[in-house]
């Protein structure tokens, strides 16, 4: 069962909070990794009491069944509610709220560290240009490597083989148009180094020659891609080495370099960097089987791909927080109404109709 504090009891918290108190019981090194506030206690309007953000080291999260919610305050890094058509930055939950609100708790309690971590890492991010996210992210992401939740996850994982693909991204211009395909699909576009590698390349031709007035991004196969190759977690000798590569060698400040002149078209599953990495560009376009997933915080990490970065400036932080923190797919439909897509566009054979 899962206890909601009234937003007069919260605001009185929060306020405690910003004015010194330490909330020991609070956070990934307490007892409570989250705080569940009621905002429909607040009456109608706008819960102002508590618009000033407090430095939790917990999830907090917000709820109404109202069907029309109250204005989000800035202290929740989640708003759950029950109404078919939820505002943004709102999250539409079907079924009984408590339920809801009970799986994300547990979902949270089960990797605390990098359900905290994440929450703090989407409020600075507000505030952060996009270079500056993405290395408020890698640094974030690097420091879980290097503990126990993730140390837990790679245990329980069968080492394989690295696979090695002569072409992971093949690479054509048509015109002013450059053409970029993803080209693992025997791993459903599993991203890799190597393609990392081969992506990076192709994106730096758009960026040298301006003749290049358009790039068109895409995935060969059954899905754009279906996240991180799973085979190279936890590969390289390091964190701090890994965080080097990731913010030297970074495919989402290259695609936010040229995003304007970028169109993404996904289709399929789009797991963490699947998702991340299109969110980076100015138009994507989805086909109607894209399901879309972040499940990076079950690994005991956050997004790594630029998905803290990317993700927000398209559908919100609450938004992104709870499709990280969930790690529940979302199909088509609701990615166009968040945002997260511009455009459903059919598949045929393979191929993208004109």
């Amino acid at each position: 069962m899962v206890s909601a504090l009234d937003v007069a009891t919260a605001a009185a918290f929060l306020s405690a909070v910003a004015g010194g108190r330490q909330p020991d019981d609070l956070g990934a090194l307490g007892a409570q990794p989250t705080l569940v506030i009621d905002l429909d206690s607040a009456g109608p309007g706008r819960p102002a009491s508590l618009e000033v953000m407090s430095p939790l080291p917990c999830v907090v999260i917000g709820l109404s069944g109202a069907a029309d919610p109250p204005s989000a305050p800035a202290a929740c890094d989640v708003l759950l509610t029950t109404s078919p058509e939820p505002p943004s930055p709102w999250v539409g939950v079907p079924g009984a709220l408590a339920d809801a609100t009970a799986q994300l708790v547990d979902q949270i309690a089960r990797r605390p560290a990098a359900a905290c971590t994440l929450s703090q890492l989407l409020r600075a991010g507000e505030t952060l240009t996009v270079e500056g996210a993405l290395v408020a992210e890698s640094l974030a992401y690097s420091t879980l490597q290097s503990g126990p939740e993730f140390a837990r996850w790679l245990e329980g994982r069968s080492a394989r083989p690295v696979h090695r693909d002569e072409a992971p991204v093949l690479v054509a211009r048509q015109g002013a148009t450059l053409c970029i395909t993803l080209n693992r699909p025997e791993r459903r576009n599993a991203f890799n180094a190597a393609m990392r590698d081969a992506l990076i390349s192709a994106l730096e031709v758009a960026l040298a020659d301006d003749t290049v007035t358009c790039v068109d991004l895409r995935g060969a196969g059954s899905a754009f891609c279906s996240g991180g190759d799973l085979d190279e977690f936890g590969a390289l000798p390091d964190p701090a080495t890994a965080h080097l590569i990731r913010t030297t060698r970074s495919t989402g400040a290259r695609l936010a370099r040229c995003a304007e002149r970028t169109t993404v078209r996904v289709h399929g599953a789009c797991v963490g960097a699947g998702i991340e990495l299109p969110a980076f560009a100015g138009r994507v376009v989805a086909a109607p089987d894209t399901r879309i997933m972040l499940p990076e915080v079950a690994m005991g990490l956050v997004p790594g791909a630029g998905g803290t970065a990317s993700i927000p400036r398209r559908i919100g932080r609450q938004r992104c927080a709870w499709l990280a923190l969930s790690g529940q797919w979302i199909d088509v439909g609701v990615a166009q109404a968040w945002g997260l897509v511009d455009e459903i566009s059919p598949m045929q054979e393979g191929a993208w109709l004109p």
